[in-house]
């Protein structure tokens, strides 16, 4: 089923991502996007859309990817579970503080700063790293769990847009290969400099966590967080089950850093391994949800055959914690369902292609960047994927390079930073809601604490292609 872009075509994520933001029901408030989305397909019949809604929400099942990350944030809980079971997560605690490498504020952010941004194969991977390594320290420092997703969100996408040594630049070059450039790798490397956003966005959050500067929203969370040890905020509902977080060692377990160390340093290594194994011993050609999930499930495995080979839990402890904790991220996988569901209808519905349609009718060469970037902008933010974007907008930028005679890293970064700015800020992105399930914080808090320090980034990216575009 297709339609013809329009104006209704951003009716279904706008109404979404207002209800959202104004009710904090973000499953409900989605799926009556996705509702609004199907019953404009279905010729303005709500029964009909519905039983579409629904059947499209069952659809989301039918792409081998969307079902691999949400099997894969399913497992996280067991992951979560597993460390603190086995008394490895309070080791860790341990170990960093008693050793004096942890003593402060500032250090446990940046302990998870740097794991953001030294994880750098997959950006899911990278906010499911630092998220976990770092949660349980900012909790005993009192540090804002909006802080720590903030942190998770801003070293995954930003960074790994830079780097053409992952998946996602290798989905670049290849969309800049389908465009016949002679040379892809040279062209993403040389958009490289001006991917002004993605720069910004990291030295933002690196400011905040050096300087322990906060503005807005978020001042507000880390007052909250350091005067009251209150880490979430009141009215709160993280996008993960509570009591999955609230598990203690076993009773009589000796707490080791090294039984959350096993699982995730095992992750670690698996993810490069498996993107070389899926890429047929090409890294950047592998495939990013496979190689998540076969990491994850080597993390469990690791630390199962770990903690019975050490007699801290039987075959049969190991499968209970397993089982009741995936039933704790039931909340995140209605989520992620959900959000996949939208993009879908958004898709068929030709909501990218319509917004970008708006800028074909006139356009300055000099204004060509930054509107570039706006455009990109808008759609990764209705859309909820930053891949998404740059499918729509990189066939639509790149012949206009030699039209118009543009700088072609400008006019490739622009959209590349767009893309992941609205997928930054959107409430239905993938590794926005990864980053609120990582700091097991609520989805729409991270998103208001977020917004302000993106948009400052978004500014400053917005002034730097309108300079380009003169300056060209």
């Amino acid at each position: 089923m297709t339609t013809t872009p329009g104006w209704t075509s951003i009716l279904p994520p706008l109404i979404a991502i207002v209800l959202a933001v104004r009710t904090k029901q973000v499953v409900l408030s989605l799926f009556i996007g996705i509702w609004l989305g199907w019953t404009i397909l279905s010729g303005w019949n709500p029964i009909a859309g519905f039983a579409a809604a629904l059947e499209g929400c069952v659809m989301v099942f039918a792409d081998a990817g969307n079902t691999r990350v949400i099997l894969f944030s399913t497992l996280v809980g067991a992951l979560i579970a597993f460390t603190q079971v086995s008394g490895g997560m309070e080791g860790f605690v341990q170990l960093l503080t008693r050793r004096g490498w942890i003593r402060s504020r500032r250090s446990a952010a940046l302990l998870a700063w740097i794991t953001g941004m030294v994880i750098f194969v997959e950006a899911n991977m990278s906010i499911l790293i630092a998220g976990t390594l770092a949660r349980p320290i900012f909790d005993k420092l009192r540090l804002s769990r909006e802080k720590l997703a903030y942190i998770c969100d801003s070293t995954s996408a930003p960074k790994c847009i830079l780097i053409p040594l992952n998946a996602w630049g290798a989905f670049v070059i290849g969309l800049l290969t389908e465009q016949d450039i002679e040379r892809p790798v040279e062209a993403f490397v040389a958009s490289m400099p001006y991917n002004f956003y993605a720069f910004f966005a990291i030295l933002l959050v690196f400011l905040s966590v050096l300087l322990q500067r906060d503005i807005g929203p978020m001042r507000r969370a880390e007052r909250r967080s350091r005067e009251t040890g209150q880490v979430l905020n009141d009215g709160a509902e993280p996008v993960i089950d509570t009591d999955l977080l609230q598990m203690s060692s076993k009773p009589g377990v000796t707490p080791k850093a090294v039984n959350m160390l096993i699982p995730v340093l095992t992750m670690v290594v698996m993810m490069p391994l498996s993107l070389w194994i899926t890429g047929n011993g090409n890294l950047m050609q592998g495939e990013g949800s496979t190689s998540v999930l076969w990491s994850v499930v080597s993390g469990l495995l690791a630390g199962a055959v770990a903690y019975r080979a050490q007699k801290i839990l039987k075959l049969k402890e190991i499968m209970q914690v397993l089982m009741s904790s995936i039933g704790g991220m039931v909340p995140l996988a209605s989520l992620m369902l959900f959000a996949f569901a939208i993009g879908n209808v958004c898709k068929t519905l030709g909501t990218g292609p319509f917004v970008a349609s708006l800028s074909n009718a006139f356009v300055s060469p000099v204004w060509v960047p930054a509107l570039l970037f706006i455009i990109s902008c808008i759609i990764a933010f209705a859309t909820g994927t930053s891949w998404g974007t740059f499918a729509i907008m990189i066939p639509i930028a790149v012949p206009m390079i030699g039209l118009m005679g543009l700088n072609s890293g400008a006019v490739i970064a622009a959209v590349l930073g767009g893309g992941v700015f609205g997928d930054h800020c959107s409430p239905i992105s993938d590794t926005t809601i990864i980053s609120s399930m990582a700091a097991a914080t609520d989805h729409i808090d991270h998103i208001r604490t977020q917004m302000p320090y993106a948009m400052i980034a978004a500014a400053i990216a917005l002034l730097g292609y309108i300079w380009v575009g003169f300056a060209s």
